[in-house]
């Protein structure tokens, strides 16, 4: 009540309103304002965050908090009349337009923000444009002579620094991949696995930086976790300097283009196109685009907690989701963070990635020329689920509509600017009469497509056009096989309904032919429109500028890729009655989220998905390097042939088996002493099914740790349900405990809480079972609350029974599975803790995940919780045992 009357100060209003069940909470939020009086500054979202980015004292406890908080926001009104306050510029003129949208910070902060003596600049004049480059040549053939790579390495690791034997093997076999190619389509591919704290990031840049320097090349460094390319990004200042004397950047970071601000989408958004609470977050996005290094907004150096301040959407509205980019035509176009980003990286040293991106540039990039020949990927155990999205087809409901809105433009009551091809291409139009009919043509059939409100139509059984009338059919038949009612993890876990592309009713078949007869229709317009813009290129008119030209051949490319698409939807269309093509894995899917539907599709994925990633990556490539920590199956040492089978898993999932060239193959054992610095704790007593006794386990576990435990989870549900129940009480003794899926924050921004604070607790699913890097005390524990079991969909059996194996199969992905988790608790020579299974049906034979030498104990939950309470490792298992009764004394019994 008292809330609701009278502002008051907070720290994240949607988190605090999460907390108290109060969602209308609003106030004074002071990372709203840290967010415009410190724009691209980095900040941990607490009060300990907000101390250590302000350099004021921190709150010693919580009861310290309110007077914390009104001390943050005088030290940060109080910025904005230091005269050494650099982000000043545009700050005035941004307050005036805050305050007609009624910030709550308007009115403090507008006596301390002078008005400048001159009028600013709007923001789209301020900001610098890019230059156009020469081509860069391709790259000289050098050879990289071993002792020069290992000057190099010491170079990177500092004077004086320890001589780590397996780095130094590990950079040794890193530069076999930048000798000259011996054939075509026959690149150096080398597996190198590289335990944690080898050092394997100055391992493999030190090969790269002197290949880069000798050859005047680039090279790509590809991953899986936003993470390790800031890791990357600092680490790369020890071989390449900021910026070269030219000024341009030696190395960059590349990501897709929806990671970036649309300057066109954030000026409509200025302009009207936001109203209310997504318009104060434009203008502070706006605030941040003067100021950012390369206009990153997700994992950039825009807060990752900025967006979720405002609930809705908008920091996606702010980016290009649909593809819809115009290229030369836009305004903007010479000063867009996108165009700068590419140009940057043509000219580059070393380019940082990620396999998404890496895998569309090869199978669709704008430019051959700048496709990457020498790779490395780090995280290279991702590869295989990277290459398995990037080469799939799917015709669904969401993908349907955004392909109307492409070719039609957004539906008439909907904000913002029109841009279907008609408005994009008007000018070719009003020029070429055949061009200009291809376009009618395109948008005619286009109608065809799914509209707005086509989920709603299906489910009252009132579908309009083809497409929608089959996603009718293919619901109707997903639902008629479904038999997820039947098996408690289906309906536990919330997932979707899937089924079969066999057998299928003729109703499926018949729509399918008339599905496919509409894509035609679309595809044909869509073909002859980009021989018209060819032509026009090819005897350009006099009015065709430079720009012009940039924004035709722009166009060109996504015509080109529309069509491939539609071409691959008539394919797997054309499939459906038919016999299977033992190459793919065809099924169809109604996709839910908490029981309700958001959308229907008919899935298509390779058998084997690094075909085509041999095929379009690895084969024009020169050299390809895949690493990781836990690139070989872990399959005990006592196995037969171990050596050989080892690497098995790891030539299939990185597409070797399908070049002709052999890899090399390599491995670096970790530095660190696992026996000693950590064990296995398996309960026993926690039954399975048992909510109530796992959330009491949890949170007996995160007592006895005081914090510092990561919990994973194997289903949302449950780790919700067992949020929910212990919460508020770890809460109330001093432990926080957070969640994903549950606190209103993005999952790169609860992980900096939790490395921030080391008596706090995160809970999570398998996006923080890898690449997360929390070293020190902040991370302790990891508690696994089931053997990770990979989901039986229609995509896994057809896998499984393809390898041959059976169980075994199933058994691989587990362990690696398990090696990723367990791989998050050590992360540095000092790090010490447990890995706690609360569950007891942990079969031996996975065991071998864990590794070598590390004690590994079946006990019951008070027996584990006194090891953990006392931080006890290895063999201490009898005393662990004598002192289990004194758990009563020392931990609060969890109600059941």
């Amino acid at each position: 009540m008292a809330a609701s009357d009278t502002p008051v100060l907070l720290i994240n209003a949607p988190l605090v309103a999460n907390r108290l069940g109060y969602p209308d909470l609003s106030g004074l939020d002071l990372l709203e304002l840290f967010a415009f009086v410190h724009p691209a500054r980095f900040c941990v979202p607490t009060p300990r965050g907000l101390a250590q980015a302000l350099e004021i004292d921190e709150p010693a406890g919580d009861e310290d908090v309110p007077a914390f908080l009104q001390r943050t926001a005088g030290a940060l009104v109080t910025a904005c009349e230091d005269p050494e306050w650099f982000e000043r510029e545009g700050a005035w003129s941004a307050l005036q337009s805050m305050e007609r949208l009624r910030w709550p910070w308007a009115g403090v902060l507008k006596p301390h923000v002078a008005r400048p003596e001159r009028a600013e600049k709007w923001l789209f004049a301020t900001l610098p444009e890019w230059e156009e480059s020469p081509e860069r040549g391709s790259p000289r053939q050098v050879e990289l002579p071993e002792d020069d790579v290992l000057q190099q390495l010491d170079h990177l690791t500092g004077e004086g620094s320890e001589k780590r034997e397996g780095q130094r093997a590990y950079a040794r076999e890193a530069a076999r991949i930048f000798a000259p190619r011996d054939a075509r389509d026959l690149p150096h591919l080398a597996l190198a696995q590289a335990g944690t704290g080898i050092g394997k990031t100055l391992g493999y840049l030190a090969p790269s930086s002197l290949w880069a320097n000798a050859s005047g090349g680039t090279v790509w460094v590809s991953t899986f976790t936003k993470n390790l390319q800031r890791q990357l990004r600092s680490e790369s200042r020890r071989a390449w300097p900021m910026k070269r004397p030219d000024g341009t950047p030696p190395v960059v970071v590349r990501k897709g283009r929806e990671n970036y601000l649309c300057l066109l989408n954030l000026e409509d958004a200025l302009q009207g196109g936001f109203a209310s609470r997504p318009a104060i977050l434009a203008q502070l996005v706006a605030r941040w685009a003067a100021f950012t290094r390369d206009g990153d907004m997700i994992g950039g150096d825009l807060p990752g907690w900025l967006g979720t301040l405002f609930r809705k959407r908008g920091i996606a509205a702010l980016t290009d989701q649909r593809g819809e980019c115009i290229y030369a035509g836009c305004p903007h176009y010479r000063k867009c963070f996108i165009e700068r980003a590419g140009r940057d990286s043509a000219q580059a040293d070393l380019v940082i990635a990620n396999h998404a991106l890496v895998m569309v540039n090869a199978a669709r990039g704008r430019d051959h020329a700048q496709r990457p020949t020498r790779l490395i990927f780090d995280e290279g155990h991702h590869v295989f689920e990277a290459a398995d999205s990037t080469f799939a087809a799917t015709l669904s409901g969401q993908e349907a509509i955004e392909l109307r809105r492409w070719i039609m433009g957004p539906e008439r009551k909907n904000r913002g600017r029109r841009r279907g091809l008609a408005a994009r291409l008007a000018d070719v139009a009003s020029y070429d009469d055949d061009g200009g009919e291809a376009i009618e043509d395109a948008c005619e059939a286009g109608a065809a497509l799914p509209g707005e409100g086509w989920l709603q139509r299906l489910n009252e059984g009132e579908p309009s056009g083809p497409i929608e009338a089959l996603l009718s059919a293919v619901r109707a038949a997903t639902y008629a096989r479904d038999e997820s009612a039947n098996n408690s993890r289906g309906q536990e876990a919330g997932y979707g309904i899937e089924t079969e592309a066999s057998g299928l009713p003729g109703e499926v078949i018949e729509a399918a032919g008339g599905a496919a007869e509409a894509l035609a229709a679309i595809r044909t317009p869509l073909i002859k429109l980009g021989g018209r813009l060819e032509a026009i290129m090819a005897d350009p008119p006099d009015w065709l500028d430079g720009q012009g030209r940039a924004r035709i051949e722009g166009a060109r490319f996504s015509l080109q890729w529309r069509v491939d698409l539609i071409a691959a939807w008539e394919s797997l269309l054309a499939r459906l009655g038919g016999p299977a093509d033992p190459e793919f894995v065809d099924w169809l899917a109604v996709d839910r989220s908490d029981a309700r539907e958001f959308d229907v599709a008919i899935h298509r994925r390779w058998l084997d998905p690094m075909k085509p990633f041999a095929k379009v990556v690895l084969e024009p490539a020169h050299g390809v390097m895949l690493t990781s920590a836990t690139l070989t199956d872990r399959i005990g040492a006592d196995a037969s042939d171990a050596q050989d089978a080892k690497w098995q898993t790891a030539i299939a999932r990185s597409g070797a088996a399908h070049i002709e060239s052999k890899p090399l193959l390599s491995a670096a054992e970790s530095p660190f002493d696992y026996a000693a610095r950590a064990e296995v704790l398996i309960v026993t007593d926690v039954k399975k099914g048992d909510l109530p006794g796992l959330a009491g386990a949890y949170a007996r576990l995160i007592e006895a740790s005081g914090g510092g435990v990561l919990g994973l989870f194997t289903a949302i549900r449950r780790m919700r349900a067992v949020h929910g129940r212990i919460a508020d009480r770890l809460a109330r003794e001093g432990l926080p405990i957070f969640a994903q899926h549950v606190d209103p924050i993005d999952t790169g921004t609860l992980v900096d809480i939790f490395r921030d604070d080391p008596r706090a607790s995160l809970l999570g699913t398998d996006a923080l079972r890898d690449g997360v890097d929390v070293p020190g005390r902040s991370l302790r524990c990891v508690a696994l609350e089931a053997v990770p079991w990979p989901r039986p969909d229609i995509l896994h059996k057809a896998r499984r029974a393809a390898s041959g194996s059976g169980s075994q199969y199933d058994d691989r992905i587990i362990r690696a599975r398990l090696a990723q988790a367990f791989g998050r608790l050590i992360r540095n020579r000092d790090d010490s803790g447990h890995f706690v299974v609360l569950s007891s049906a942990f079969p031996s034979r996975l065991l071998s995940a864990f590794p070598q030498g590390i004690a590994i104990h079946r006990l019951t939950l008070d027996e584990a919780l006194v090891r953990v309470r006392d931080g006890l490792i290895g063999e201490k298992q009898t005393e662990a045992v004598q002192n289990a009764g004194e758990l009563d004394d020392n931990i609060p019994d969890w109600p059941q």
